[in-house]
């Protein structure tokens, strides 16, 4: 089992950037973590995959905007939100891919 804790969120205004992380209790050098956002009213959404390695992949609708990556020694996982735009307001969360534990979320509002 490992606790997960997302932080880095707040209100920027469109075309500004965010940097979430996600700690880890434990070591996840091995593990997949995956981020997700769910917006007011919507269904929670892949956003982003970190492997072990630190190969990613993403959502289209974030593809180029935001940057996966990690830092094993901190047991932390990123994701760097540049050019936010406001349908990117939501709530994110990671998730490790081999226990599933979530963290409780951190909130992104993008609005003026």
């Amino acid at each position: 089992q490992v606790q997960l804790v997302e932080s880095g969120g707040g209100l920027v205004q469109p075309g500004g950037s965010l940097r979430l992380s996600c700690a880890a209790s434990e070591s996840i050098s091995s593990i997949r973590v995956i981020w997700y956002r769910q917006a007011p009213g919507k269904q929670r959404e892949f956003v982003a995959t970190i492997t072990s390695t630190g190969s990613t992949n993403y959502a289209d609708s974030v593809k180029g905007r935001f940057t996966a990556s990690r830092d094993n020694a901190k047991n932390t996982v990123y994701l760097q939100m540049n050019n936010l735009k406001p349908e990117d307001t939501a709530v994110y969360y990671c998730k490790d891919d081999w226990f599933g534990s979530w963290g409780q979320g951190t909130q992104v509002t993008v609005s003026l």
